[in-house]
């Protein structure tokens, strides 16, 4: 598998998720000071979130799959003059990493995942988010008509994967401004945030 996502990020073209700039539900976070504190991005690409992180004062980490994606962010980090820790790692296993976390960044990790691996995924969070954290997570969401992307994920999933030792606060629509596909610049997403 991590073959497949560094694939996507030493193509030509940049794939539909790595826009070159945090996701606007994540910048109105940082903005509101909830992106604070030992911050954690999964799945984190390029690592924009946890850079919008660090420039709003917080201690972040972002960890990927693709080391091609986590080579781009730390030359991103260096080049904006902004310290932020990028490790190459599996979001399944993140109870090797070691520290605890006060906040955890997704944007688009959990939607990725079968049924069998969601609640391997929730728990796997849960090792490194101290109680009382808070995750902070956007997917693909079921209002996107059929076409282009990846799996949908109804709000029912999102609490059935995040029931055991967590507590869904909310779920909110929201969008993903994607590279565009199709004509399409938008995907619909939930917003959801989830504490431990």
């Amino acid at each position: 598998m991590t073959e497949f996502w560094d694939a996507a990020y030493t193509a030509e073209a940049p794939p539909p998720w790595d826009i070159g700039r945090p996701q606007p539900a994540f910048i109105r976070l940082a903005e509101a000071g909830l992106l604070a504190g030992k911050v954690l991005d999964v799945g984190c690409g390029t690592g924009e979130h946890a850079l919008l992180a660090a420039e709003h004062g917080a201690e972040a980490y972002g960890i990927d799959a693709a080391p091609a994606a986590i080579e781009r962010a730390r030359a991103k980090a260096a080049e904006r003059g902004l310290h932020a820790r990028f490790e190459v790692a599996d979001v399944l296993n993140l109870g090797a990493l070691g520290p605890e976390f006060d906040t955890i960044v997704d944007s688009g990790v959990f939607h990725i995942f079968s049924d069998e691996d969601r609640p391997r995924y929730a728990a796997s969070l849960a090792t490194v988010l101290r109680p009382g954290g808070i995750c902070y997570l956007m997917c693909f969401s079921d209002r996107q008509p059929a076409g282009f992307g990846p799996r949908r994920v109804s709000q029912d999933e999102l609490r059935a994967a995040f029931g055991n030792g967590w507590h869904v606060e909310s779920i909110v629509a929201d969008s993903f401004d994607i590279n565009p596909i199709e004509g399409n610049t938008h995907a619909e997403a939930w917003l959801a945030r989830i504490r431990r």
